[in-house]
């Protein structure tokens, strides 16, 4: 079956999560208000112009989930995704991601968002298969550190390939008929992989190269 791969922040929904959990925070007055969201902006504006530095940017955002426990953090989450996610999962992305389960393709998110923070709202698209950065965790705990590479630029690709080592007997094969829905020029590493490379409400970067290389551009804002 054809992989329709999606990113999440900004493709399937009407903002990013990433940035959106560190405006939650700030708001149940768990972190220091003036600096994280400083800092939350700054690294947010960074991704956007493709200058992120993922290293920095994981330790300052995966540092909260060290200093919590589990069910607070859960139940810190319930409520971010009820408040802040589900009023920005877009229609024609809930569509697009019904078209592709129609036609029987292996349906997966691949986003730079840790798995915490993504795994309710993949399931909330009703797709089963999710590769995100991997949080670690210790004693029921999670560390600040994360398992492996993020799933970030050259990373996604990496992350997808060890995918298809355990899903897949033939990589080749099972890039065929790929597509891959981003809006991030971040994600041009993937999207020069598949087979069907489709920008959606791209930024300015992305927006070029898709001209130029004649991929299709979609929005899935009203």
């Amino acid at each position: 079956m054809p992989l329709a791969l999606f990113d999440l922040d900004n493709t399937l929904l009407g903002g990013d999560s990433d940035y959106l959990w560190g405006r939650h925070l700030v708001d149940l007055g768990v972190v220091d208000a003036e600096h994280y969201e400083r800092a939350n902006q700054q690294f947010y504006d960074d991704y956007r112009t493709g200058q992120l530095d993922i290293d920095a940017f994981l330790r300052f955002s995966l540092a909260p989930l060290s200093q919590h426990p589990r069910e607070q953090l859960e139940q810190w989450r319930d409520a971010f995704v009820r408040e802040r996610i589900e009023p920005i999962m877009l229609p024609a992305a809930k569509a697009l991601v019904e078209q592709h389960r129609s036609m029987g393709d292996t349906l997966m998110i691949i986003t730079a968002t840790n798995a915490f923070v993504t795994a309710p709202i993949a399931a909330g698209f009703g797709i089963d298969h999710l590769i995100a950065t991997e949080p670690a965790i210790h004693n029921g705990r999670y560390t600040g550190e994360i398992v492996g590479p993020p799933a970030f630029r050259e990373g996604k690709v990496e992350r997808l390939r060890q995918w298809l080592t355990t899903h897949a007997a033939n990589h080749a094969e099972s890039l065929r008929g790929s597509v891959f829905y981003s809006d991030s020029i971040n994600d041009l590493p993937l999207l020069e992989t598949v087979e069907v490379p489709v920008a959606i409400d791209p930024d300015e970067r992305l927006a070029a190269i898709a001209r130029e290389r004649g991929w299709p551009i979609r929005s899935l804002r009203d």
